[in-house]
């Protein structure tokens, strides 16, 4: 490390550690792993402690969208450019690991007055740099014959993409390790080493670990695991539905949303709701969703989630009412209040970092965000500003546990 890295990591307090490293990762999922990776990439030390196993949890249970389109927040859209920037071009040796698939996102508005909604977040959108273009309905039924004949007009987002996300950790895992990164599984922190006040490596129930600087990538989790360590983390679990038809012949082309789906992820309303996301696997089954709701850690109510998606799938499909759904998963994705993501050094306590609150939206983020955060955790300047994304911003507006 550089004098200035040694400057942003500490010396590590080993007492009776398991291991002692520059920096520990609390979480091995799409955020965790990319952090994992990127750190050894600027030459730091790495361990990563996992609870269960990796892309378990969130990461193995969502639709591992790579979108542009969904984005209407400033900084998140700069964050989405910077990370698709990332998964095109130094990571593009990498795509046929995890599935990368440069298919674009069409979003299809059903009504006149969600079409108006649409073209002014375009508008904005556009504004910020984001490459979209708008179709009208000949032009919809071009692109995706088998839409509903009830549409008003919808838009192409050249640049939305999906991937595998557990594909995806294996193989940032795979890298990280080896360049001499250390992965424990089924190691779940209990609480924190401390030096004084600072935050010097976690216990786990297999033992001690020390660290320069721990990172809390723990997903919906990260609130549980920040109030071990004294801070305030505000991040909640909202659960999502996604469901899987069978295979049939290909009539779905690109990812396709409903144009309500923009107000659905970016409401901070508890109470269930969902709107058309429809795409095709490579396998030719097609990945239906979506619904949002906080409830907590609860699995139970879940057939009111199911059918919803159900309804909004065939209502934009129609021809969706004769292909039979197979299976059906859940999952937890760390919530923000303010629908930004949570990157940065903590701003209570010292020695601890948080890389989480990214939602839905880790896959897509997780290149960006892992990257960004390595390079402040090495002392390199960010490529990116992550003021926006501070921890502190929770406490500066008066956000306490």
């Amino acid at each position: 490390m550089t004098g200035q890295s040694e400057s942003r990591i500490q010396s590590r307090w080993k007492g009776n550690a398991v291991s002692s490293s520059d920096v520990l990762i609390i979480g091995a999922g799409a955020i965790g792993s990319a952090v994992a990776y990127y750190c050894t990439q600027q030459g730091l030390d790495v361990t990563v402690v996992e609870a269960g196993k990796p892309a378990g949890e969130t990461s193995s249970k969502g639709e591992g969208h790579v979108r542009i389109s969904d984005k209407t927040l400033a900084p998140e859209i700069e964050l989405a450019q910077y990370s698709l920037s990332l998964y095109r071009d130094e990571l593009s040796e990498q795509a046929d690991y995890w599935d990368y698939q440069l298919r674009g996102g069409v979003m299809v508005s059903s009504t006149d007055a969600s079409l108006e909604s649409l073209h002014s977040t375009i508008a904005k959108q556009r504004q910020l740099g984001i490459e979209v273009e708008m179709l009208d309905v000949q032009q919809l039924r071009e692109l995706e014959p088998a839409l509903t004949a009830e549409v008003a007009g919808g838009a192409l987002y050249p640049d939305d993409a999906r991937l595998a996300p557990p594909k995806m950790v294996t193989r940032l895992l795979e890298l990280a390790q080896q360049t001499g990164a250390r992965l424990h599984t089924q190691t779940r922190v209990t609480g924190f080493l401390r030096d004084g006040e600072r935050v010097t490596g976690v216990q786990t129930s297999r033992g001690d670990f020390s660290a320069g600087a721990v990172v809390n990538a723990g997903g919906p989790w990260s609130g549980q695991v920040a109030k071990l360590a004294g801070a305030y983390v505000p991040v909640e679990p909202r659960r999502g539905y996604v469901l899987v038809t069978e295979a049939t012949e290909p009539r779905v082309f690109h990812e396709v949303s409903a144009a309500e789906y923009l107000d659905t992820v970016s409401s901070s309303e508890a109470d269930l709701q969902g709107s058309a996301v429809i795409e095709a696997l490579p396998s030719r089954e097609i990945l239906l969703g979506s619904s949002r709701e906080r409830m907590g850690f609860s699995a139970e109510g879940g057939k009111a989630a199911v059918d919803l998606i159900t309804r909004n799938a065939q209502t934009l499909f129609p021809f969706l009412q004769d292909v039979q759904i197979v299976g059906s998963r859940f999952g937890f994705r760390p919530y923000s209040p303010d629908h930004l993501p949570i990157i940065g050094p903590d701003a209570a306590v010292e020695g601890l970092w948080n890389a989480t609150g990214h939602e839905g939206a880790g896959a897509g983020l997780a290149a960006g965000s892992g990257k960004l955060l390595a390079q402040v955790l090495s002392g390199s300047p960010p490529d990116l500003n992550l003021a926006p994304f501070s921890p502190a911003r929770f406490i500066s507006r008066g956000e306490r546990g």
